[in-house]
């Protein structure tokens, strides 16, 4: 309390009851794949061919063109990376970070490059284009398992022998990864001919896309692929029922229209209410959101009038989320609940020096199957 000594008006700085908590980005994505040492560069200023980046260290693009200055264009020595970054871009994405190896052997062992993306703190979805080994796939997931706020999207196998799961990826099962079939044919500048292009640079850009336009809760899913021409296989529908339920995301073609015609995490059915894949985007973001959003509780007076400002930030944010239509409910009470008090915090909990509160959500999921009721009723 100030002290005041003579007569005047004073203002004061008083902290307010409830800290507002921002939500996270979540369409940031991290590459990682071959760009050789001897790709052709563009030119600077200066006339002189500008230098590649540097190997195992992950560079910011924010654009096709700074992908083109650091990485080169489209070219033998880095195709596969290239083309899935323009497909990100093209569909909707904007920003990723690149790791680049020099080779495909030094794709072997993903977990002594994934490291560097652990100090990344906005990147919310890993791909590795291409790779189908079940090493280097379980490599992706469990990087994402550890930080607990990203997904990998992986890529099937491109010529399986069957369309069974086996065949299509040998892949661990994990909520925080969701994998894509078939390969799309995509235009090679290079050869101005159509080529086989693993799906998951275009697939993060339309999640980055669907975050944008509808927010991370709605599924990427019944969205066109910019900039796919054609599928490797044609999946019908008998295909898709057991994949689906395995959590293969389909992408199809529709009388040449191709869609993305699954939103599962791969596993499928087996993960309970997360296996959609927007269910654990959206878990995601609401954990690391209050998570950031409540950084002022630490080293604060562990009391009652804490516990309050707690409930009345977490509230805040989680009441924007329901009217944003995150959450299920027709009533926000219906929808969550944020419970601090004398139950979550007795003296015990008190005394180790921690201060628990208690949330839940009803998450939307999304509506995977529509079905039509026809009835039909004779004249009389």
């Amino acid at each position: 309390m100030a002290t005041y000594r003579s007569p005047g008006v004073y203002v004061e700085e008083v902290p307010p009851l409830a800290r507002p908590i921002a939500g996270v980005g979540t369409s940031t994505a991290g590459f990682i794949g071959v760009v050789a040492d001897n790709v052709k560069m563009p030119l600077d200023a200066s006339g002189n061919a500008k230098k590649v980046a540097a190997v195992a260290k992950p560079e910011l693009v924010t654009s096709w063109e700074a992908f083109k200055n650091s990485f080169g264009d489209i070219q033998a020595g880095n195709k596969t990376l290239a083309l899935a970054v323009y497909g990100f871009f093209d569909n909707g994405g904007t920003r990723c970070w690149i790791t680049r190896v020099a080779k495909e052997a030094d794709l072997a062992d993903l977990r002594k490059v994934l490291p560097q993306f652990e100090t990344i703190d906005e990147i919310s979805m890993v791909a590795a284009p291409g790779v189908s080994l079940k090493a280097q796939q379980d490599a992706l997931v469990e990087h994402c398992v550890r930080m607990l706020d990203r997904v990998a999207i992986l890529d099937g196998v491109e010529k399986p022998a069957t369309l069974t799961i086996g065949d299509i990826t040998s892949a661990s099962t994990s909520s925080f990864a969701a994998l894509y079939f078939p390969w799309i044919q995509v235009f090679d500048p290079v050869t101005s001919q159509g080529v086989w292009q693993p799906p998951s640079g275009h697939v993060a850009g339309v999640c980055a896309r669907v975050d944008a336009q509808r927010g991370v809760f709605k599924a990427p899913a019944n969205e066109v692929p910019r900039g796919a021409l054609d599928v490797e296989f044609r999946v019908t529908r008998n295909d898709q029922d057991e994949l689906n339920e395995k959590g293969v995301n389909i992408i199809r073609s529709f009388d040449g229209n191709l869609l993305i015609w699954g939103a599962r995490t791969l596993g499928g059915d087996e993960h309970g209410e997360f296996k959609y894949l927007s269910v654990r985007r959206y878990f995601n973001f609401l954990r690391k959101s209050i998570y950031q959003g409540t950084q002022f509780v630490v080293f604060e007076p562990n009391s009652p009038a804490l516990w309050q400002r707690i409930i009345r930030s977490v509230s805040d944010f989680l009441l924007g989320q329901w009217r944003d239509g995150a959450l299920f409910g027709e009533t926000a009470k219906q929808a969550f609940f944020v419970k601090c008090d004398a139950d979550t915090n007795p003296p015990d909990v008190r005394a180790r020096g921690q201060v628990v509160t208690e949330i839940g959500v009803a998450i939307v999921q999304p509506a995977e199957f529509v079905i039509f009721r026809i009835q039909q009723q004779t004249g009389g």
